[in-house]
């Protein structure tokens, strides 16, 4: 399993640098566009490799993806919190009365009523 695994990984590496290389090529990346940028005088501009735009737009993907994921199961964790604060709080109950129940009695006949 941990081969197959291997071989993925490499197969993906070797995809990776197959769409670098046949997309080397310089693009130019407008903050704003043209018509926009003449009203203020600006035009902010950078030239990359194309491979360099792809890839960023997938790390850019899915940290948008992550964050929105976290946002939107909020809700379930904030409920998954609560239940387990209320689990540890009745635990806490049931250990004290368990006490308060055996409290004067010998303690193998306290184990022996627990048991049953």
């Amino acid at each position: 399993m941990r081969y197959i695994r291997y071989a993925c990984i490499a197969l993906f590496g070797i995809a990776l640098i197959a769409v670098a290389i046949a997309n080397r090529g310089l693009v130019s990346l407008q903050l704003i566009p043209s018509e926009v940028a003449g009203w203020f005088s600006v035009n902010p501009q950078i030239e990359l490799p194309l491979f360099l735009v792809i890839f960023g737009g997938i790390v850019v993907g899915l940290l948008v993806g992550f964050v929105w994921e976290w946002v939107r199961e909020h809700g379930q964790r904030a409920d998954a919190a609560r239940q387990a604060r209320e689990m540890r709080r009745l635990e806490r109950e049931i250990a004290k009365l368990k006490d308060e129940k055996h409290a004067g009695k010998d303690e193998v006949l306290a184990l022996l009523d627990e048991a049953s």
